[in-house]
């Protein structure tokens, strides 16, 4: 099991910059870690992630280019740098984690076992 704790969201204007954090805390090593977020009326949709053992990062279309993961293993720590935001980007931010492979793709809820709390991001035009 994998507890984890997002931070770093808030309010910010269109055009501007956000980093996302998550401090992870776990027996057995995740194999993947995801950034999810879901917007008012939708659904949870992936943003990105990494397979822990190669590294290999996946990004959806939307936030490629603009959103950037990155993985501290010696602070048990997931990042999500968010440039560029849009109005369209005001959503809760969730990070979740994955201690096997259930046959699900990154990009999919349904791979992660275990999820934060999850955390604001509010982007005014």
């Amino acid at each position: 099991q994998v507890h984890l704790v997002e931070s770093g969201g808030g309010s910010v204007q269109a055009g501007g910059s956000l980093r996302l954090a998550c401090s992870a805390e776990y027996t057995s090593n995740p194999i993947w870690m995801g950034w999810f977020r879901q917007g008012p009326g939708k659904k949870r949709e992936g943003l990105a992630a990494i397979h822990v053992e190669s590294n290999q990062l996946y990004y959806v279309d939307s936030v490629r280019g603009r959103f950037a993961i990155s993985l501290d293993m010696s602070k048990k720590t997931m990042y999500l740098q968010m440039n560029s935001l849009k109005p369209e980007d005001t959503a809760v931010y969730y990070c979740a984690a994955a201690t096997s492979w259930n046959g699900y793709t990154w990009d999919r809820a349904e791979l992660y076992y275990d999820w934060g709390q999850g955390t604001q991001v509010t982007v005014s035009s």
